[in-house]
């Protein structure tokens, strides 16, 4: 009964709002005033859907729902079980030129370089594609290149497109954190902005890593004039040792996805997004090489935390304070 009570209260808070706009237009353009509205009101919407309602009084409450949104163990168990899967196709020399021939699902084979192989495969309903690479490094040890990849002060030095990363939130018990992270894109593009949660995973049992990240929203980070926020984005990476998480050599398969919202011709997107997922990879290897080689102090992530995958009991989140922003749409690149 309280849900329906909710959602009519927003429902009448959106029909308020819509009969409020059009004063706001003026000679055909959207002022500030506007876009704020129209913002609010998506939001609403989006939050009003059915199973939403926690969102919606997370929102007029300002909380984050952990419940809700943490990564689930099925998360991190599924990319495990594919590279369980990619990893044996290889083994048995089961790799065509087009895919994997157990099926393929459809991807297509766009690089093939010496320990490197890049797929990618339509998104159903979209322009776009998603990536997935498969490779192996056997000058750094899984440890150093996975706490290299997590350490978000440590990449604001080796990554140059980084204009601010910072975790804005933390989900004590489980391990999750939710990361703001703003990038340069290619000129005449604007600035790109994600916020996502994160989680990992350590078996070493298993002889495994596996990281997690997908597009959220939080109520700390609004949408910034300066940027265009990215709210479809998705990655999982994957890591298995040739032998152990300390000595060199390993594999790792990474499925990667997003919407950079650009209004450049498909081909752009495809080629960008193809080409710039090497380009890191490379810089992350690199990055791992320098801070093994000069021996620059990385926090230590796999033995910091608790490894317990299905870890998602409630907990008290750490939170840093965020500063207040306007959430204005805009025309982007």
């Amino acid at each position: 009964m309280w849900q329906q009570v909710v959602r009519g209260v927003s429902a009448g808070m959106v029909a308020w709002l819509r009969s409020r706009l059009p004063p706001l237009c003026h000679y055909g353009r959207m002022h500030n005033g506007e876009r704020n509205a129209r913002a609010l009101i998506r939001g609403l919407r989006y939050r009003n859907k059915p199973g939403r309602t926690g969102r919606l009084l997370a929102a007029l409450t300002g909380a984050f729902l952990w419940e809700e949104e943490r990564v689930r163990e099925e998360e991190i168990l599924r990319p495990a079980e594919e590279m369980k899967r990619v990893q044996l196709a290889f083994n048995k020399s089961a790799a065509k030129s087009s895919g994997f021939e157990d099926g393929d699902e459809g991807w297509e084979l766009v690089m093939d370089k010496q320990d490197f192989r890049l797929w990618r495969r339509p998104i159903e309903g979209t322009h776009l594609y998603q990536y997935r690479v498969f490779g192996s490094y056997k000058d750094v040890t899984p440890r150093q290149f996975f706490n290299v990849q997590l350490d978000t002060e440590y990449r604001k030095k080796w990554d140059a497109l980084v204009i601010k990363l910072e975790v804005v939130e933390r989900d004590v018990l489980s391990g999750s954190e939710v990361i703001h992270w703003v990038t340069h894109f290619p000129y005449p593009m604007y600035s790109r902005d994600y916020v996502y949660v994160r989680k990992y995973h350590v078996d070493q049992e298993n002889n495994i890593m596996v990281l997690v990240s997908r597009a959220v929203e939080h109520p700390e980070v609004p949408e910034s004039p300066n940027y265009v926020r990215v709210r479809n984005y998705q990655s999982q990476m994957v890591i298995r040792p040739h032998t152990s998480f300390d000595e060199n050599g390993f594999d790792y398969l990474l499925t990667y996805s997003d919407n950079p919202q650009t209004v450049f011709p498909r081909y752009c997107v495809n080629w960008m997004v193809s080409s710039g997922m090497p380009d890191f990879l490379d810089k992350l290897h690199l990055a791992t090489l320098r801070a093994k080689n000069m021996e620059i102090k990385v926090r230590d992530y796999i033995s910091s935390r608790p490894q317990d995958c299905g870890s998602e009991a409630r907990a008290s989140p750490e939170r840093k304070p965020a500063a207040a922003h306007t959430a204005p749409q805009m025309d982007y690149a």
